[in-house]
């Protein structure tokens, strides 16, 4: 394979194969999104909201260091070295989640859960832009977080009906077993490294390097910046709704299972979503996605506050998802365009380091305001947020060149200077 041509359809067998396995990440994710609020309450009487999203906080930071330490990493390494290494740290995941004697085992799990999704998420990311070169790279992401997102929700709508049925423990986390030992087998058998694909788009890049991957993605350049902030702010606001939307429905009489097809609709239209918008990431300009999409997420955290009927909070969940839908395969798909092959897996690793560090921020701006002020006051405070994100893209940063189907360019844009 030292001549691999880079493109969806040349190699689509490998590219079905990093979605499928996308899937099976995203399902350990859902698989406490809906009965972990729940079982802390029940079983470890932790009712306080900050108690409650202890554990969000520590994913959202050991996700965050891992996805930079996977990224600087990658090249390395190898990428797929790393998805194996990932499978195989989420093996007791949901044993431990199973047995927990105490709340500190929940957190412990988490450790070994923000570990896993760091490598496996990430890894799956680069190798899926490894194939697929630069015009197909929104498409691409759309597929990956397609897969991802929906993995999430349907895994929390079946953990939500199964806890209603047989209880939140033990038989809900039957599924994560089942889900990481498919992972790792299908990665040790299937999934072929992707580093010929790079050395090949090397050879023809035209991005110029970034002078310090770092810097450059977190404050430096306008584009990678820009991004980068909408990302923390994203996974911020998702924080909050992971954490706080189980509680506020439960606080409203919803039973158990509403609570689950509610926290699955979120995810369910944010996955869905991205076959669509992660096409218009190649069509249109990135920044008007990233900015309407962070602009109608904040719409639905602010609707949240007066929802008190079942269909108002699915709706507000099904916003909340397109929402998200519209800027998720955005943020990679800018970041990809604005780096050189050699830079990106260390751009992409600085970007979600930012942007999955929101989960704890915002776990822990939650907690605090939840603690101190109200549930409702935590939502419109992390809804300016959002809105404030929305005003810094449309003022910072600038459109590369967009074109239509056909290949007609369709954005007079401003070229990126750092």
């Amino acid at each position: 394979m030292s001549n691999p041509t880079l493109g969806l359809r040349e190699n689509l067998p490998q590219f079905i194969l990093l979605v499928i396995v996308n899937a099976f990440v995203g399902g350990m994710i859902g698989l406490e999104r809906t009965i972990l609020p729940k079982i802390a309450e029940q079983e470890f009487s932790m009712a306080a909201g900050s108690a409650v999203l202890s554990f969000i906080v520590v994913f959202g930071i050991v996700k965050a260091i891992t996805n930079y330490f996977t990224g600087r990493l990658a090249n390395q390494v190898g990428k797929k070295n790393l998805l194996i290494i990932g499978w195989v740290l989420a093996l007791p995941v949901p044993l431990m989640l199973m047995y927990a004697p105490s709340w500190s085992w929940i957190v412990a799990a988490n450790v070994l859960l923000g570990i896993h999704q760091g490598l496996s998420w990430s890894t799956t990311v680069m190798m899926k832009i490894d194939l697929v070169g630069e015009k197909q790279r929104g498409f691409a992401m759309g597929l990956n977080e397609f897969a991802g997102y929906l993995a999430v929700a349907i895994v929390a709508f079946l953990t939500g009906w199964v806890a209603g049925e047989y209880g939140v423990r033990p038989y809900p986390f039957y599924i994560g077993i089942v889900i990481a030992v498919a992972g790792l087998i299908t990665t040790i058998a299937l999934v072929k490294d992707t580093r010929h694909h790079v050395e090949a788009e090397k050879s023809f890049s035209t991005v110029p390097r970034l002078k310090n991957v770092f810097a450059d993605t977190t404050f430096r350049h306008n584009n990678l910046s820009s991004v980068t902030q909408a990302g923390l702010i994203n996974n911020l606001n998702d924080g909050m709704v992971w954490g706080l939307l189980p509680v506020i429905l439960a606080v409203k009489g919803f039973a158990i299972q509403d609570i689950g097809v509610i926290a699955a609709i979120y995810p369910g239209v944010w996955g869905i979503s991205q076959l669509f918008t992660g096409k218009l990431a190649d069509i249109f300009c990135k920044k008007k996605l990233l900015f309407y999409g962070m602009m109608l997420q904040a719409a639905a955290l602010f609707a949240m506050v007066f929802a008190e009927s079942y269909w108002a909070f699915a709706s507000v969940s099904a916003v909340l998802g397109f929402g998200t839908a519209m800027v998720y395969p955005t943020f990679l798909a800018s970041v990809s365009e604005n780096t050189h092959p050699t830079d990106r897996p260390g751009s992409l690793g600085a970007f979600r380091f930012w942007r999955d560090l929101g989960y704890a921020i915002g776990a822990l701006l939650t907690g605090f305001i939840t603690d101190w002020l109200g549930m409702n006051e935590a939502v419109v405070f992390i809804a300016l947020l959002t809105l404030f994100s929305a005003v810094t893209i449309h003022f910072r940063m600038a459109c590369a060149e967009a074109t239509s189907f056909f290949g007609k360019k369709i954005d007079s844009c401003i070229p990126e200077r750092t």
